[in-house]
């Protein structure tokens, strides 16, 4: 097989190849064998069928059509791994000779990984914001701790923001009810804008019992982006009575005796939360700050898949009607053209990163390990609220263990980088990242040295060896 390459863009290439009849032998072979198993002739045993008749009975043109077809992924493959080329997408082939006992020539354009010039990370310069925990940051979680422990009390007035009611809710939409915005008892805190626009207007003032209608523009359902009329029902109100905050409320609500140390306690959490989000902040930070340094051409196909994949899922619980999802878009303040745009730029930065992120682990040769895929693999189980073992096989019969494969590996690159960055905050304070990144090589090379090293000097063959030694000396002297 001989096979050529032709560099139509940065990102794509079209590969010539050139198959002799000679080794589309075999494959020709099988096929005849598998014929003379399906096709009964007189006179001849199941699969003793001469290939002559077999040819004369489907005739060879059919043959050679299907052995053609399954030989192209083979020697597309081939051709890709002779021309040291990493396709991404699925490539378009076309077959443009097929002469019998000759050859076979076709051609497979395909987007590959462009070359990509990677900038020295070492002199990457990282820098978020600081953190800081304040007394507000620590009352604001006691706070919702203590309404946690609340207690619901009827009250005889006219509903105000912060109170509990339960509500009736129904809907017209030109004279006509809406079914689907119809529902009765549903428990809500006025004020909290967590339900339709200008219910908690249309809730205050109302006692047990009344009622008021109100306009508004429906967000989901049949009718979404029309205007509506809708009349609440208030048919109780409560207030929240909450515990006091002291040691006894301390007792009650956490595993400590004082509120002081439940203070302490949440304090902590507020700091380890803030860690988290500095830690995201990094990332986003080093991903945002190499794509503004580098040159990284795009292969449109693959951005347009994504496009259209992303449209796909934006639709497909809308019955597919892209009228519809204008409609849910507009209600939402925005429009079809926003968000094509934002579709195609935010696929554009995805694609952009995933293909950053390979060249630089490429260059920096991160492999990926069996703990770090069992990791992968217990967070996502517990996202989906599966057995790991379970997630294991879905995730095989999809044939998507490549794609999690690539995405850790991506997670481990960009660890890499923040390791070899300088990362500050604004104040500019060096941020250990180990606790978020893992260690760098260096440091985990040296963690793995001294390991073994107190490996060998508490080995107990070692010290059994030393005392056999000394009790051969010991003989000797005798």
């Amino acid at each position: 097989m001989k096979s050529t390459v032709e560099k139509l863009s940065p990102t794509r290439v079209r590969i010539n190849v050139e198959v002799p009849f000679t080794e589309l032998e075999p494959d020709i072979d099988r096929a005849f064998k598998q014929l003379a198993k399906q096709i009964r002739l007189p006179g001849f045993r199941p699969g003793k069928a001469p290939r002559k008749l077999l040819e004369a009975r489907v005739g060879r043109g059919a043959v050679l059509e299907q052995v053609v077809n399954d030989a192209l992924p083979g020697r597309y493959s081939e051709a890709v791994t002779a021309e040291a080329l990493q396709p991404i997408g699925q490539p378009e082939i076309e077959i443009t000779k097929l002469a019998d006992n000759e050859e076979l020539v076709f051609t497979a354009e395909v987007d590959i990984r462009p070359e990509i010039d990677l900038p020295d990370l070492s002199q990457l310069t990282i820098t978020v914001d600081p953190i800081s925990v304040s007394d507000e940051d620590v009352e604001a979680e006691l706070d919702t701790l203590q309404k946690r422990f609340g207690t619901l009390t009827g009250v005889d007035r006219p509903a105000e923001n912060g109170d509990f009611v339960s509500i009736d809710l129904s809907a017209t939409v030109d004279g006509e009810d809406v079914p689907e915005a119809k529902t009765e008892g549903l428990s809500h805190e006025v004020g909290s804008g967590q339900l339709i626009d200008g219910v908690d207007d249309a809730i205050v003032g109302l006692g047990e019992g009344e009622s008021r209608e109100f306009p508004t523009t429906l967000v989901g359902g049949e009718h979404a982006g029309k205007e509506a009329l809708v009349t609440v029902t208030v048919k109780s109100v409560k207030v929240r009575e909450l515990p006091e905050l002291d040691d006894e409320f301390a007792q009650l609500a956490s595993e400590f005796d004082t509120i002081e140390e439940l203070r302490a306690d949440l304090r902590d959490k507020v700091l380890r939360v803030k860690r988290i989000e500095q830690a995201e902040a990094i990332r986003d930070k080093a991903i945002e700050t190499l794509l503004e340094q580098v040159e990284v051409p795009l292969p449109e196909k693959v951005v347009q898949a994504q496009i259209d994949d992303t449209l796909h899922n934006a639709i497909h619980g809308l019955d597919h009607d892209e009228a519809k999802l204008a409609e849910q878009l507009e209600a939402q303040g925005s429009s079809r053209e926003e968000f094509d745009a934002d579709n195609r730029t935010n696929a554009e930065k995805a694609i952009k990163t995933q293909l950053l992120m390979d060249a630089i682990a490429d260059k920096l040769e991160v492999q990926v390990g069996q703990n770090d895929i069992t990791e992968r693999l217990v967070l996502m189980s517990r996202q989906y609220g599966m057995e790991p073992q379970q997630l294991l096989q879905a995730l095989q019969q999809n044939n998507q263990l490549p794609v999690m494969f690539a995405d850790v590996r991506r997670g481990l690159t960009v660890a890499a980088v923040v390791h070899a960055a300088t990362v500050t905050d604004t104040e500019g304070t060096v941020i250990d990242t180990t606790e978020f990144f893992g260690p760098s090589t260096d440091q985990a090379d040296a963690e793995d040295g001294e390991e073994a090293q107190a490996d060998n000097d508490g080995d107990p063959v070692a010290e059994d060896s030393g005392a056999a030694d000394e009790a051969t000396e010991s003989d000797d002297t005798k």
